[in-house]
């Protein structure tokens, strides 16, 4: 079938840019791809300006995309109407005029309509060294058909050629209408508190520290701090989940996020380039760049089979002639015809991406992001998964229990000092102790701060060495402590000071609430789980124990991580990984399938993942397993379906006992059931 909006190339390519320079079909506002390198529009498809009213952006895009449908009909229902009083005029008013070159004008006038687009798109197939099209095939069919004297059946075939196109092009509109919704989350401009005066500037010239005055209903144009001490947004379009979110001041707020409630101020923290939806609208554009096997596959395998299928044909029309004592051409030649029409690769090279980008958007809608057709296939095949703890099946929300410091030492002086340090990192044990503590005294200096990936942090206070970490950090500087603090049953921060054991803080966080019900699902789907932690192994066997996960192992450096999960690939096959810090991002790297938590997780950990869960729910993990299996299966079915039907009226066509009605039914019939199954996925519950 001829260029629409999804293809076998399956590429995300420019056809015109709304406001924010995003990429969106002409015809439908639909966020466009093409079956080919260069930017085409559907046959007949007109071009016009597609602007986006950021107020009304939905209910305008409805509008256009019931409108461009009408259009999308025009030109089939002009064909379909000629076809219709000619058959009549033929068959049952018979009129003498009726006859001739008016009837075979009339037929022409039928087939431009539909068969114009079809007849230009095969000239710029060959005109771009693609010769063996399916436009040429479609092409060379109609018009032999119109030699041999078979006027209705070259229109008829065109037609349902041109209708079955249509109606791919709006389920392939329908396939991507979550991922275009992505597409409109940011106002074009924003509200600035300055001086006391509000001003209105457009949001790519917002500067990190600007406030800005959100009204309730109004959308966030990028990455923030809550100033007002709370306010309630719908994040549905990041996460996928419509229940409100209420933020407390001092929380982030992400852009794309619908104020709900009041009017709330916040402070901005990223700029516009920068911030979580455009990274996360980087990742949908960027999706289709990494085909599936299968897709790799049929594309192949449509270049060998197209050219293959049309020689055939033209030996069905000759070869007989040298065989058969009763030979007539134009016999031979519609039985060719027939078999050109079949032979369209059509359901495979169009129903089989759109099974894979039907994925794609099923995942998206629900939170979830595939930077790649692959990975839907891969995560198909896991049968292991591997978690981080902290931030992934916790909350990685600390709150400190006990807190102990030595006699030998001031304990406020201290804690003043911890706080300084940890004010370097963002990890949550530090905003914990921060919590605790409160601000750091901006007169305590600590210089010379490192980090110690699977350790802790070290500096210089007062001209003397600190130590805040685990006590694998204490061992490594060789600093003696209580032995007896390694049993307590939750995490440990051990301090040290000027080289001698200063005391330590416990702190806990908690299970995520959806922890246990994302673990139980994927054992119902046969998946082993792992847990992997650099935290205690006492605290780990714990929570392992609490989620039922099938094995756990604490105390583990990064590079601890990535040699665990080569042994379990070694031992177990494809494996999926899942965390959420910058320490994860080399084990992400280095699974069959890594997928990062979106909302609290790293930069390095979301742009490393093959898979971005927006929301933080580990339940999103058996989740996408089933629909990496649930696409697996559709896409398997219209392998099946394809292949079937067609070789059955192809063997049919060759020997004459087939007509070009079974002909449009195996190209164009099989195409729209394959179509139809590829989208059900959109409609499926994923629980």
């Amino acid at each position: 079938m001829s260029k629409i909006c999804c293809s076998t190339d399956n590429r995300l390519e420019l056809t015109k840019k709304n406001d924010h320079g995003h990429q969106y079909d002409t015809e439908t506002g639909q966020l466009c791809c093409h079956p080919s390198e260069s930017v085409a529009k559907r046959p007949g498809m007109r071009e016009e300006d597609h602007s986006h009213d950021h107020g009304h952006g939905h209910e305008h895009s409805h509008e256009t995309a019931g409108s461009s449908a009408f259009r999308l009909f025009v030109q089939p229902a002009i064909s379909l109407i000629l076809l219709l009083a000619a058959i009549g005029l033929d068959n049952y008013f018979r009129q003498d005029w009726f006859a001739g070159w008016v009837r075979l004008l009339w037929y022409v006038v039928a087939y431009i309509p539909v068969g114009l687009p079809v007849i230009k798109e095969a000239a710029d197939s060959i005109r771009s060294k693609d010769l063996f099209s399916e436009f040429l095939l479609m092409t060379l069919a109609t018009i032999g058909a119109f030699a041999i004297g078979e006027y209705p059946e070259a229109v008829a075939v065109m037609l349902f050629y041109a209708v079955g196109e249509t109606f791919q092009t709006l389920a392939v509109s329908r396939a991507k209408r979550n991922i275009k919704m992505l597409l409109d989350q940011r106002p074009d401009k924003v509200t600035v508190l300055q001086d006391g005066k509000l001003i209105t500037k457009p949001a790519e010239q917002a500067v990190i520290g600007d406030v800005l005055q959100l009204k309730p209903g109004e959308k966030l144009a990028l990455d923030a701090e809550l100033l007002s001490e709370s306010a309630s947004f719908n994040t549905a379009a990041l996460t996928g989940e419509s229940k409100p979110d209420t933020k407390r001041k001092g929380e982030t707020v992400l852009a794309g996020m619908i104020n709900l409630t009041v009017v709330c101020q916040v402070r901005v923290t990223t700029a516009y380039s920068d911030s979580k939806l455009s990274k996360i609208l980087k990742l949908v554009q960027d999706t289709a760049s990494q085909k599936a096997p299968t897709e790799l596959f049929i594309l192949k395998f449509s270049k060998i089979y197209t050219p293959i299928v049309v020689y055939l044909a033209i030996a069905i029309a000759l070869m007989p002639a040298f065989f058969v004592n009763d030979y007539v051409f134009s016999d031979w030649l519609y039985r060719a015809l027939v078999f050109l029409v079949i032979s369209c690769p059509c359901a495979l090279v169009i129903s089989i991406p759109l099974g894979y980008f039907g994925g794609i958007g099923a995942a998206s809608k629900n939170g979830i992001l595939f930077k790649g057709s692959n990975f839907l296939d891969a995560l198909a095949k896991v049968q292991h998964v591997v978690m981080d703890k902290t931030g992934t099946l916790t909350a990685g929300v600390f709150n400190i229990q006990e807190l102990f410091i030595s006699n030998e030492y001031d304990r406020d002086e201290i804690l003043g000092l911890v706080n300084a340090l940890e004010s370097q990192s963002t990890h949550p044990i530090a905003t914990a102790i921060r919590n605790y503590w409160g601000e750091p005294d901006a007169q305590i200096r600590v210089h010379n701060v490192e980090e110690i990936p699977g350790h802790g942090l070290r500096a210089l206070a007062n001209g003397k060495e600190l130590l805040v970490g685990n006590f694998k950090l204490l061992d490594r500087y060789n600093i003696s402590y209580d032995l007896a603090t390694q049993k307590i049953a939750s995490t440990v921060v051990a301090i040290a000071y000027d080289r001698h054991y200063a005391g330590y803080v416990t702190i806990a966080d908690s299970v995520k609430t959806d922890a246990a019900d994302a673990v139980s699902k994927l054992h119902k789907l046969g998946v082993h789980t792992t847990m992997l932690s650099g935290d205690k192994s006492l605290v780990v066997r714990q929570v392992a124990d609490q989620l039922q996960i099938n094995s756990a192992y604490g105390d583990l450096l990064p590079e601890d991580k990535v040699n665990k999960v080569k042994d379990i690939r070694t031992e177990q096959g494809l494996v999926a990984f899942v965390g959420d810090g910058v320490n994860d991002a080399p084990v992400l790297a280095w699974s069959d399938v890594g997928i990062a938590m979106g909302g609290l997780g790293s930069d390095a950990a979301i742009e490393t993942a093959d898979v971005v869960i927006q929301d933080d729910m580990p339940s999103k993990i058996p989740m996408a397993i089933q629909i990496g299996r649930q696409t697996k299966r559709i896409v398997l079915q219209n392998i099946v379906l394809a292949f079937g039907v067609k070789a059955v009226v192809l063997i049919l066509g060759a020997g004459g006992l087939a007509t070009m009605w079974e002909a449009v039914f195996a190209d164009v019939g099989v195409a729209l059931l394959a179509i139809l199954n590829a989208v059900r996925i959109q409609r499926m519950r994923f629980d």
